[in-house]
């Protein structure tokens, strides 16, 4: 079955992909490539040697599938406590989607990124409180990842609008030749420490920046809350 999404307003937008909510699972999404920036543009944007590799190589859907499968192998259930879940591939008038956990707040709205709490809420104790457990387990299970970007987790809230947890919903994966997850615990728990430490003054440079009027970039904002569809859940 071919699903309808180009008649339907995406809830986010990234550098090369859009998000939608999935049509018959509202607990999941679907990520497409922007049909304004194909594999061609982002390979042409690439300097030499970069720009000799495979288009596949730069297929954002392809890679995060191919990532959250290695890591679900290696860490089981655990890893889906601080990362959201990926289903597959679903065929869409848009092209070839990937299907992941839509993470929803208990009030049935689509989860703000860190990102935007931050923005709207300034570092709250409920906000140091949740990124404390979260770095504290991050490091514990040492998560191979990219540098963690606000705009890459989100802050998932309970019925009394406090926080549940922090989850990451992109950026994971090796930018290293020899891939991260092959080197001893001890290491990965070094490299995690380090992905934290980087991640604290992200927070921190963000929130010197709430005074301004606008917020910074298009990044970890939704287009809509993703609480008007009608759930035919399967």
């Amino acid at each position: 079955m071919t699903l309808a999404l180009s008649a339907e307003e995406p809830f986010a937008r990234g550098g090369n992909r859009l998000c939608f909510v999935h049509p018959d699972h509202r607990d999941r999404c679907v990520k497409v490539r922007r049909p304004d920036f194909s594999l061609e543009d982002l390979r042409r944007k690439k300097g030499f040697p970069k720009n000799l590799k495979p288009l596949s190589s730069f297929d954002d859907n392809l890679e995060e599938f191919q990532v959250m499968q290695q890591l679900e192998n290696q860490f089981g259930k655990a890893l889906f406590e601080l990362v959201s879940r990926c289903y597959g591939f679903e065929t869409t008038d848009m092209g070839k989607g990937l299907s992941s956990e839509l993470i929803r707040d208990d009030s049935g709205r689509i989860s703000h990124t860190l990102k935007q709490y931050l923005w709207d809420h300034g570092f709250s104790d409920d906000c140091k409180r949740a990124i404390t457990e979260f770095s504290n387990r991050w490091v514990e299970l040492a998560i191979p990842s990219r540098d963690l970007i606000l705009h890459n987790i989100v802050v998932q809230l309970d019925n009394t609008d406090s926080i549940k947890r922090l989850v990451i919903i992109d950026g994971l994966g090796n930018p290293n030749i020899f891939p991260t997850w092959m080197l001893p615990t001890h290491f990965r728990r070094i490299k995690a420490q380090r992905k934290i430490h980087n991640l604290k003054e992200r927070i921190h440079a963000l929130l010197t920046q709430r005074g301004e009027a606008k917020f910074p970039g298009y990044h970890g904002q939704l287009l809509h809350e993703g609480i008007d569809e009608t759930p035919n859940d399967k």
